[in-house]
């Protein structure tokens, strides 16, 4: 099924709980900014769930072996190992990623906002963002975002069903987390980064062969055009 973009317009397919996709974000921000485009490049956030990916929650031990690794690609946004106790892991991020989705119906901007809002509470200050009111006291400190507006659709599920469906219809044309969907049609999965596992996934760690930065004002060069 074609996955359809409109002009204007990037969408990617994510998960808040992905670290690979947090550095993504933060650098197609800064590349979207360089380019003075922040109003005429809107980024659409879509689902991809990686704990039904996968089959089970994100263990704590694969981040571990993360954060080291893709925490220096982007040191301005604070990646820290988890802070709390171990039993504060939340076990899904499937409520953070429907209130994405909930701002997304108040416009992509409050989207934008309270997803990366949502990230850095989680991979920054290590707080569990499976909670309700943990997101909504996250989603308070998002001007862009109605609170209130939020707190009514996560309580109805009003976005829960669009976004589910939305996922699983496009679920195997996605082949990761960030996976960048353009208006001309072309796609590209984690921009500018190679990496691969040493060992098994948490047990190992992953190793990154090739990083350029700069892929992302190419990115944003062409979903402008």
């Amino acid at each position: 099924m074609t996955i359809e973009v409109a002009p204007g317009t990037l969408v990617v397919y994510t998960d808040v709980a992905c670290a690979w996709s947090t550095v993504g974000l933060a650098r197609l921000y800064a590349a979207r900014e360089r380019a003075r485009a922040q109003d005429q490049l809107r980024v659409e956030h879509r689902l991809f769930l990686l704990e039904d990916v996968n089959r089970f929650p994100i263990p704590k031990r694969y981040l571990d072996a993360e954060i080291p690794v893709v925490g220096p690609l982007a040191p301005e946004l604070g990646f820290k190992p988890w802070q709390q106790d171990p039993s504060a892991w939340p076990v899904t991020v499937a409520p953070a990623n429907e209130a994405v989705h909930a701002a997304k119906a108040q416009s992509y901007a409050a989207a934008e906002q309270l997803d990366m809002a949502l990230r850095l509470a989680f991979f920054r200050d290590s707080r569990c963002i499976s909670l309700h009111h943990e997101i909504l006291d996250i989603a308070s400190g998002c001007d862009r975002v109605d609170t209130d507006a939020l707190a009514e659709a996560l309580d109805t599920g009003s976005a829960r069903g669009a976004m589910m469906r939305d996922y699983r219809e496009h679920r195997d044309e996605v082949q990761g987390s960030p996976h960048f969907f353009l208006p001309d049609g072309s796609n590209v999965h984690n921009p500018g980064i190679g990496l691969r596992w040493e060992g098994d996934p948490g047990a190992g760690h992953p190793v990154v062969e090739d990083d350029d930065p700069g892929a992302y004002d190419a990115l944003v060069r062409r979903a402008l055009e």
